[in-house]
């Protein structure tokens, strides 16, 4: 498998951020870690593994990059608006200077770029689809939690609500919600067991409410012997890559 580890340049975060590319050619699919925070997440935890039959045969390219949720959700101490300041610096990186990256990377074409994430690298991952929908043309989203205000003490201000899907989502009206209606999907995925609390609530929720908005979006609720953990997310990955990429690789 061609593999590489990149060091990207960010002026949004004020340092370069690592990033592992998996695969020689195929779909672009960008993936945020957990609360771990690593961009070699994936591979430690055999998802590149799981998945190198389509990476392998040039249907997948994946593009793993760090994230900065210590400095965000999982930090415990510092001012909140701070923090959710941290966060915009990162989504920023990501759509003015990491897509950029991919798409260069992938030849200079606009290619559509899927996003991925479990657990807190959902919500990652929904919000790259719901707020750049031209761009993530698909997400999926494994046992994530939609309402961040959960990770910063119960603050909120227009900076986290405009982070925040179970925020946000309600508002959209227009052509903002045109914009995304016609160009992403969103699959959101949660099992019933093991240390789900929370996210199954929220994965319902988010779902309910971009069905009402009519936003494409497929909510898949796997049974109650499915936990939060990574054994789960491989199996959940690799069944709804079968049905976006045609079977196994």
């Amino acid at each position: 498998m061609d593999k590489s580890h990149e060091l990207i340049p960010s002026d949004s975060m004020g340092r370069p951020i690592h990033l592992w590319r998996y695969g020689h050619w195929g779909a672009p699919l960008l993936v945020f870690p957990t609360a771990a925070g690593m961009a070699h997440e994936w591979e430690v935890q055999g998802m590149v593994d799981a998945l190198a039959p389509w990476i392998d045969r040039g249907r997948l390219k994946l593009y793993c990059v760090e994230s900065n949720v210590a400095e965000t959700f999982t930090r415990k101490d510092g001012d909140p608006a701070w923090r959710i300041g941290r966060y915009l610096a990162y989504e920023r990186f990501v759509h003015r200077e990491l897509v950029d990256f991919v798409r260069a990377d992938c030849g200079g074409a606009e290619l559509p770029i899927g996003a991925a994430g479990a657990s807190l690298g959902a919500v990652y991952a929904a919000n790259a689809a719901l707020k750049g929908p031209e761009t993530f043309r698909w997400a999926l989203c494994l046992s994530g939690r939609y309402e961040i205000r959960h990770f910063l003490d119960g603050f909120d201000n227009p900076d986290v609500f405009f982070s925040n899907p179970l925020a946000y989502v309600p508002g959209l009206s227009g052509e903002p919600l045109a914009r995304i209606a016609r160009s992403t999907r969103l699959t959101l995925v949660c099992g019933q067991g093991p240390f789900e609390e929370g996210c199954i609530e929220e994965t319902h929720a988010l779902g309910d409410l971009l069905a009402t908005k009519g936003i494409p979006c497929r909510k898949d609720i796997w049974g109650h012997d499915v936990a939060h953990d990574w054994n789960w997310w491989r199996r959940q990955t690799v069944h709804h890559l079968a049905h976006r990429l045609g079977g196994q690789g």
